[in-house]
């Protein structure tokens, strides 16, 4: 079991089962949202997720039609994001996992759109796609 939070601990939560491989997105809207070179996420089935706390602070905002970013409306972190064509699926950051996380890199999307000012230096083994990969 995994258990995570926001910044402020406003929001908590834990997470059951195994952990599938990491995604990482390099698309630019990704790194306006997160303000980083990418974001890095976990698509998780929503029955994994226990809400502990903060449920009442989560702001879910629509970025995209049918991409819903959620973040804590307390301290603005951001949380996960859902899509309308991926129902039950919540796309947990790995960032608001506490401890030792029991998943790996397991692929890069949109690598044709990464920034420019940061160079890969971790997970040469992870397929890279230019666009979305499979499943992604």
């Amino acid at each position: 079991m995994h258990r995570g939070s926001c910044l402020c601990g406003g929001v908590t939560f834990t997470v059951s089962g195994d952990l599938p491989p990491i995604q990482v997105c390099h698309c630019g809207q990704c790194r306006r949202a997160q303000g980083t070179p990418f974001v890095t996420n976990i698509p998780l089935d929503e029955s994994q997720v226990d809400w502990l706390s903060g449920i009442s602070l989560i702001q879910r905002y629509e970025s995209s039609p049918g991409k819903y970013r959620c973040f804590c409306k307390t301290c603005g972190s951001p949380l996960f994001s859902q899509r309308s064509s991926l129902p039950g699926v919540l796309r947990l950051r790995v960032g608001t996992l506490q401890g030792h996380v029991k998943s790996k890199v397991g692929i890069h999307i949109h690598d044709a759109s990464r920034a420019n000012w940061w160079t890969p230096q971790d997970d040469a083994h992870a397929p890279r796609h230019d666009e979305n990969g499979p499943a992604a």
